[in-house]
């Protein structure tokens, strides 16, 4: 009786042993695709990554730009500048040349 049993299990032996190779086989390319799926992944958010750098980095530059136009904005020289520019004045000292027009 012994020996009946050790044959069935001999026999049942191949087809489990191949259902394991199946399954590990399975996992393994599974595992594979997902391995392969994360990593075009990580390659997208890294080029993501720099663009996102790329855009702070040019915001950092513009604030630093207007923080500087606005010191510029409150001084002295900005308010001459504009009168000068806009509304044509000149201080008391200052000898205003303009050039001849041409009435052709």
């Amino acid at each position: 009786m012994s020996r009946t049993r050790v044959r069935k299990v001999n026999r049942q032996s191949p087809v489990l042993l191949f259902l394991i190779v199946v399954v590990a086989l399975v996992v393994i390319i599974a595992c594979s695709v997902r391995t392969m799926s994360l990593s075009e992944q990580s390659k997208q958010l890294s080029i993501t990554e720099t663009s996102l750098e790329n855009q702070l980095n040019e915001a950092q530059a513009k604030t630093e730009e207007l923080e500087e136009r606005e010191k510029y904005m409150q001084t002295k020289k900005y308010i001459e500048d504009e009168a000068k520019n806009k509304l044509g004045l000149v201080n008391k000292d200052e000898i205003v040349i303009k050039p001849k027009e041409d009435d052709e």
